[in-house]
């Protein structure tokens, strides 16, 4: 949920930058987007991904018995190797909003509609997967049948 709360906050900070005219503050936003996205989206997004892990193993859902458990592991793994890599550009586009020679206004280097895209779709992902923990739809894998009943062909 912490996660989800940043990247609330990062798209807020990016449609502000992206609707804004002061270029001042068009500035301040894309350098406070790069904070947050270094200081607390990765670091909340790699948290996730640990935390994740540990509490499947210590619980009755498993890490790989489950094919929900599966699919949001894959989620928050693919979603954290995106952010990290979008970091730097990123970080590219809060160094040219402290450039006083980037021009901003329209059809300029900034602002970018990449950030309000990222953070849109980072939030329909995360709310996925936080709706997968919630419902925890049925079907297990392989793993989590019965010795029994395991067929692995």
């Amino acid at each position: 949920m912490g996660w989800v709360g940043a990247v609330i906050a990062f798209l807020a900070l990016a449609i502000a930058a992206v609707t804004n005219t002061d270029e001042n503050l068009i500035r301040a936003l894309y350098v406070s987007m790069d904070v947050l996205g270094t200081s607390v989206l990765v670091p909340l997004s790699i948290a996730s991904l640990t935390t994740g892990i540990i509490q499947s193993l210590g619980t009755q859902w498993g890490l790989i018995r489950h094919y929900w458990v599966i699919v949001k592991l894959a989620i928050t793994l693919v979603s954290t190797v995106i952010l990290v890599l979008y970091i730097q550009t990123l970080t590219a586009l809060a160094e040219a909003a402290t450039n006083p020679g980037t021009v901003i206004g329209p059809g300029q280097i900034l602002p970018n509609f990449s950030p309000v895209l990222h953070a849109g779709a980072a939030l329909l992902v995360l709310t996925m997967a936080l709706g997968l923990s919630i419902y925890k739809p049925r079907g297990l894998t392989g793993f989590g049948l019965p010795a029994r009943t395991r067929t692995f062909a």
